[in-house]
């Protein structure tokens, strides 16, 4: 054994001063340590001679807490053979294959560190941060898109239209289409209505293919009648929110790094790669831990839905492409939202809502249905109500407008823009009243705007409501800057 002779010396000279009969504080002044070291240097020449004086490593010999080499072996293992599992993922396979004790996610994580097998990286958002939701039942929601980007061998693009279970993760629909036009998208849809049944909801996005919210024709599209003949509320998202579909999309990204990573450009047909994809869903399905559901397959959790309603899976025969609504309409009748958000149709209050209070809509009647229309979009549908007897043969009448709410009222101005501000926030008029002035009051927790005796529209409350005071006590307004 090699030793540091200078050193080992200087403390076994402290040693025999205490044995020759100085005291253990002064020899620790002396030697510039604690009297708590020296005592350690006694306590280890009595037991073991020269050599207890020299340094030893502080490292403890046993460490019951550290992976065995063994586990770790496996973890590089899975991690070299399935490039895409986190350590998560690993975690759950080791449970599965009974490993005891199982290693913590972040001792994984390190372990795969160490090994270069991935890049370490700060988290971005404490996970405090997210706010999630959940349905609380299987086919209670479903959340479709279309994801593209996934070529052939021959370089054309094709698209795949996915829905996602809500509750379960479940992938209830993956199709390869050549198009996302109207027609695939819904036939995709009808296959998986027919295979798992129809869910209470469907949520997607404002694309043509599943709405006319935004498009030029009165509609509605293929995908909304669908819906309706199977008795399924559809939800669409606000514009540019793709975080509300957040739990699909995040489905697009594990198909794209597990499946579309290996297939793209592989296959020659949409046929063959179907066939690819199908295979690659039914483990997704069947076999996959997900995490967002305890690491659990998602078919545990799909398993207890009730499809038992009856599905009607007729598509209609229109050939249609992307722009839907191209087709004839039934005539409808106009008719103005009331304060309370509802029309009346025959004798019968149908709802809207209160975000269309005050303004006109649409109401059409057709196979037993009435659907409401505003501004050509379809905003609510609801079962035809009749009254027991003979059908009134008279021609309906265009609704007409009414008279304000009596009460507190101001004037203001409309701008070139047709909008005028109250409170501090703006409210829209219309083009056709610019330059005019209006009157503005509060009724019923809406603002209504009326001129020349008639309401001509109406809005739900957005400004600070603190500030109406302010308002009222200049029912004219603010006095204009008079430039000499």
């Amino acid at each position: 054994m090699l030793v540091e002779l200078g050193l080992v010396e200087q403390r076994y000279k402290a040693v025999c001063e205490v044995f020759d009969g100085a005291t253990v504080t002064d020899v620790a002044q002396r030697n510039g340590v604690s009297r708590q070291t020296v005592h350690t240097w006694l306590r280890r020449y009595a037991s073991q001679g020269m050599a207890g004086l020299v340094d030893k490593s502080t490292t403890p010999e046993h460490c019951p807490h550290q992976m065995a080499p063994g586990v770790e072996a496996r973890i590089v293992e899975m991690r070299r053979a399935h490039p895409t599992w986190g350590p998560r993922t690993i975690r759950t396979r080791l449970a599965n294959e009974g490993i005891t004790p199982l290693p913590g996610r972040s001792s994984i994580y390190r372990a795969l560190v160490r090994h270069r097998l991935v890049d370490p990286k700060a988290r971005k958002r404490k996970r405090e941060d997210y706010k999630r939701w959940e349905r609380s039942r299987s086919m209670e929601l479903w959340q479709m898109d279309i994801v593209g980007r996934l070529y052939l061998a021959d370089g054309t693009e094709v698209k795949v239209v996915t829905g996602v279970d809500d509750h379960s993760r479940y992938c209830v629909c993956a199709r390869v289409v050549a198009r996302a036009t109207a027609r695939p998208v819904c036939e995709a849809l009808l296959a998986a209505i027919r295979t798992h049944g129809a869910p209470d909801q469907i949520l997607t996005d404002n694309g043509k293919v599943f709405t006319h919210r935004f498009g030029r024709g009165p509609g509605p599209v293929l995908f909304d009648r669908i819906c309706h003949n199977n008795g399924i509320r559809h939800i669409l998202t606000a514009p540019y929110s793709p975080t509300t579909t957040g739990k699909v999309e995040r489905f697009h990204k594990t198909l794209r790094r597990e499946f579309v990573s290996d297939h793209d450009r592989r296959h020659a047909t949409i046929e063959e790669l179907q066939r690819a994809l199908d295979h690659w869903v039914e483990e997704y399905n069947r076999d996959r831990p997900h995490q967002s559901i305890g690491d659990r397959p998602p078919a545990e959790r799909f398993a207890l839905a009730d499809r038992s309603t009856a599905v009607d899976d007729v598509l209609e025969d229109q050939d249609r492409e992307e722009d839907e609504g191209s087709g004839p309409r039934p005539p409808g009748v106009s008719r103005w939202v009331d304060q309370r958000g509802s029309i009346t149709l025959g004798g019968f209050r149908y709802r809207v809502g209160p975000t269309f209070a005050g303004e006109p809509v649409e109401v059409v009647v057709q196979r037993g249905l009435v659907e409401i229309l505003h501004a050509g979009v379809l905003v609510a549908t609801h079962a035809e109500r009749r009254r027991d007897g003979p059908v009134s043969t008279r021609p309906p009448q265009s609704g007409r407008s009414r008279p304000p709410t009596s009460g507190m009222t101001v004037v203001r101005s409309v701008d070139s823009a047709g909008s005028i501000s109250f409170a501090g926030a703006p409210y829209r008029v219309g083009r056709s009243w610019g330059r005019k002035s209006v009157e503005v009051a509060i009724v019923a927790g809406s603002v209504q705007i009326s001129a020349n005796g008639k309401v001509i529209r109406a809005h739900q409350i957005r400004h600070d409501r603190s500030k109406e005071h302010g308002a009222f006590a200049t029912p004219k307004g603010r006095p204009r800057k008079r430039t000499a």
